[in-house]
């Protein structure tokens, strides 16, 4: 009842004849803005993240944990993880002694299949032990 009394007041026949006149004029259905979603990117990845946190053991059981900017899954290669601007902790054993290693990058791939961490750019590593590397990529097997 209520519905009918919507269209016959008149408002309700204002705006159906607002959406026909739109769709003519337009000579679109839909007014939402389909040209400013870039489809290359929806068809190429399969999720993105937003300050995404990775953690997890390496095969002696140490932890490790990598934190990135964003991170992204593409449906070609589903074992990868690609991240950017990077940072994260490593800890390790060597000697008796237990080591942390604090590491950033512009950018890394974490292959989940191979359990490896390849970092790309302006890669940095500080070690609790003092040791200190700097590179351009460095692949680190977990």
């Amino acid at each position: 009842m209520r519905l009918w009394q919507f269209f016959f007041t008149g408002w309700g026949l204002v705006m159906v004849a607002a959406l026909v006149a739109g769709a003519l004029f337009t000579k679109q259905l839909l007014w939402t803005p389909i040209s400013a979603i870039n489809m290359t990117d929806v068809i190429s990845n399969q999720f993105k993240m937003s300050g995404a946190s990775f953690a997890g053991t390496d095969k002696n059981g140490a932890p490790f944990r990598l934190r990135a900017a964003t991170a992204r899954q593409e449906y070609k290669t589903p074992d990868i993880i690609y991240m950017d601007i990077v940072s994260g902790t490593i800890t390790r054993k060597s000697g008796g002694q237990t080591i942390t290693q604090d590491i950033t990058s512009r950018t890394a791939q974490y292959d989940r299949k191979k359990r490896t961490i390849r970092l790309i750019g302006d890669v940095r590593i500080d070690s609790s032990n003092g040791d200190r590397i700097l590179t351009k990529e460095l692949v680190i097997k977990l």
